[in-house]
């Protein structure tokens, strides 16, 4: 089967390099997708921090929250995405994702905290 984490890496990612390569288009569509994800992720960032409130001893416990899933999806994506070819790419697609996920943890913590 699969020796190594690059090779299930590869097999993964590999199939979306062929595609992104294929025209300037598809490269373009990638790297647009990226860039509207990174934009998504840091406004809703921006809105629940605002929303939440100033630093106190209850909001620092959430940020603090918020910050240990970006640090844990920052090393989780090194490990997943390939070093080898679109370092770039992934790179903008880890820090989307990890935006995304403390965002989307921010507004749990604001919903239930509301109702």
């Amino acid at each position: 089967m699969w020796k190594s984490s690059t090779e299930i890496s590869n097999s993964i990612f590999y199939p979306l390099k062929i595609w992104a390569e294929e025209t300037s288009g598809n490269w373009n569509m990638l790297v647009g997708s990226g860039f509207v994800l990174v934009l998504l992720g840091v406004l809703l960032l921006y809105v629940y921090i605002k929303r939440i409130g100033k630093a106190d001893e209850r909001t620092n416990q959430i940020y603090l929250n918020s910050a240990s899933i970006m640090l844990c999806g920052v090393v989780l994506f090194d490990l997943i995405f390939p070093k080898e070819y679109m370092w770039q790419i992934f790179f903008l697609f880890k820090y989307a994702f990890v935006f995304i996920a403390a965002g989307i943890y921010l507004a749990v913590r604001y919903k239930k905290e509301l109702s």
